[in-house]
């Protein structure tokens, strides 16, 4: 929760104050002028080309491929050395797009068979896999169309010599404004010129949002029109806390800013002093484990700099998203051990890749599906793919020497998936075995317990693993029938649903009993509100994104392990979810009401 290091006190009295309502995606609050990022138009000009022209017309595409690609490099090299926790490699899937086969092959194959120049080639390939990716009914990969758009208007520029913008080079200390940014300008933006992003599209998982968190650069997207509302130079203000913006704020409102931002840092500063605190109630009654969510290895630094105490989730799908074919086990295993060897001895929980077939299908060679979300997806892949699948265990397996590996298999629905994947895992370490390759042969594996099938079966399932992980954001969409993402349900989607706790409290129950730890790694977790009543229900490990981690650990710390009981104990017959989340929050405003402050 990052902003300037003051607020000025200026007052605009010529226009009026204008308040927005977007979406916060990076939390602090930052007042400043605008500077408004314009699109500008590629004008495509189709030619006919000679036979001859031909050659000379692929060597132009190639140099503009090198020099895109060495752009990419720079931008990447200039983020690790601002951003405190690395996620250079978040442009990788840039320089994945830039050699794929189908894309680029695609770009040649048409420039030889119809005999025209490159550019309006390349931007007819571009349109047609933008329009298979925003087809899908998936949100990871719906953001990735704004990787292929801001590949291919590289591209096009380096065909014609044309320098990309100077959004990375501002005059002042500015808050961008723009419809939209790709993801390499956000990247190649310098983070002591930058006060912050607003934008009119965006989500919390677009690649401007993580950059913006990685770079603590405080962010509100999905605005529809401020790039309409704002010219460069206005004043404006930011709370990406709740997702405000302010055109033109008064004195009056600027002051009342200024003295919560003061607030916020006072109680963030005492925050960080619990960092080498455990994670446990008033009097040592309910100690729980405080992991962190990571995606990229280099995510270990924020891990260890807010003070959790390993990972919970480690997410690997991203380096098969990012490549244009299955990424190989030498690969994967580098990506583990610089995780696993970082945190040794705190555990590291590498989950299994857990995408639809429909994100891989160009690798695999899958066909189509109505409802991937339904379909061939997480465990069901890995099972229907055997081979990529013992790839995957056998990289994990050699990362596992530092005897803090665990592995965690996603979206388990029954127990025959269960015997089915240890038995490819043994497998793998029959080979390793063979090879000499060493690894920790008595490895933990875990589920994630995120259908309503694996809850109802959690005793079946509970003598095959050591432990169970919920996954909430799933286990409550499955459960509710509604998409989180679609704005006119999204009010269906309650975490504190009795339904939902009673799944919770069984699948815990019946951990228990069979001597397996239970931890949640699901948004429900993150939510320092909702977070004591898990406790209360008897969870025994929470793992929620590294920056999440000290407020986790207050609202923990604030707690009485009695109350927490007690609390559990009337949810569970609480009639709907509202009366839940209305004591949750009654509990933290008087346990623990520096969170409620935070948290705006």
């Amino acid at each position: 929760m990052n902003g300037p290091d003051e607020i000025s006190s200026g007052e605009n009295t010529e226009r009026k104050e204008i308040v927005l309502h977007g979406i916060g995606v990076s939390p602090g609050i930052v007042i400043g002028q605008a500077y408004l990022v314009r699109l500008e138009k590629d004008y495509v000009v189709e030619r006919a080309l000679s036979e001859d022209e031909v050659p000379q017309e692929i060597a132009r595409l190639e140099r503009a491929l090198i020099e895109t690609r060495r752009q990419i490099k720079d931008i990447q090299r200039n983020l690790e050395s601002q951003s405190a926790h690395g996620n250079g490699n978040i442009l990788d899937v840039h320089l994945m797009v830039l050699e794929d086969r189908a894309f680029i092959g695609d770009v040649l194959q048409t420039i030889k068979d119809k005999r025209v120049n490159a550019e309006p080639v390349l931007w007819a390939t571009a349109n047609k896999f933008v329009a298979i990716l925003s087809g899908v009914e998936d949100d990871y990969l719906r953001e990735r169309v704004a990787d292929i758009k801001d590949v291919t208007r590289r591209v096009a520029r380096n065909l014609v010599g044309k320098k990309a913008g100077a959004i990375g080079n501002l005059p002042s200390k500015s808050i961008i404004v723009a419809n939209d940014l790709a993801p390499s300008e956000t990247a190649s933006l310098r983070k002591d010129l930058v006060l912050g992003l607003a934008t009119d599209l965006g989500s919390p998982t677009s690649h401007s949002a993580m950059m913006a968190r990685a770079m603590q650069i405080p962010a509100v997207v999905g605005l529809r029109d401020i790039s309409s509302r704002v010219s460069s130079g206005d004043q404006i203000l930011i709370d990406g806390n709740k997702g405000v913006l302010i055109i033109n704020p008064s004195r009056q409102r600027i002051e009342t800013y200024s003295k919560v931002l003061e607030e916020r840092r006072h109680i963030e500063s005492g925050l960080m002093e619990l960092k080498n605190s455990p994670a446990e109630t008033k009097g040592g009654e309910g100690r729980v484990t405080l992991s962190a969510n990571i995606e990229w290895p280099e995510d270990v630094d924020s891990v260890i700099e807010h003070g959790a105490e390993g990972v919970g989730l480690f997410r690997t799908e991203y380096a098969y998203l990012a490549a244009s074919e299955l990424p190989t086990e030498e690969k994967l295993a580098e990506g583990y051990e610089r995780v696993a060897s970082r945190l040794a001895p705190a555990p590291v929980i590498i989950r299994t890749i857990d995408v639809g077939g429909d994100k891989l299908a160009s690798c695999l060679g899958l066909p189509g599906e109505s409802n991937p979300f339904l379909g061939l997806r997480s465990i069901r892949l890995a099972l229907a793919e055997p081979e990529m699948f013992k790839t995957q265990l056998r990289a994990i397996l050699r990362a596992s020497t530092h005897g803090n590996v665990r592995i965690m298999y996603p979206m388990i629905t029954c127990v025959e998936e269960v015997v089915q994947a240890n038995e490819i895992l043994s497998q793998a370490k029959k080979e390793l075995r063979a090879e000499g390759v060493p690894f920790n042969s008595e490895i933990e594996v875990g589920i994630m317990v995120e259908t309503p099938s694996a809850a109802l079966t959690a005793e079946q399932i509970a003598p095959l693993v050591k432990f169970f992980s919920l996954g909430t954001n799933d286990l409550i969409q499955y459960s509710m029938a509604v998409d989180r993402v679609n704005e006119r349900v999204a009010y269906l989607y309650q975490p504190t649903h009795p339904a939902i706790l009673k799944l919770i409290k069984m699948t815990i129950d019946a951990g228990h009993k069979h001597g397996l730890w239970v931890g949640v790694c699901g948004e429900m977790a993150a939510d320092p509100i909702v977070c004591p009543l898990l406790i209360g229900l008897g969870v025994d490990e929470i793992s929620v994104s590294p920056s999440a981690v000290p407020m986790i650990k207050d609202a923990i710390r604030s707690m009485q392990m009695s109350e927490l009981k007690d609390l559990a104990e009337r949810s569970m017959s609480a009639k709907s979810a509202a009366d839940v989340l209305d004591q949750c929050r009654e509990m933290v405003r008087r346990r623990a009401p520096e969170i409620l402050e935070l948290m705006g």
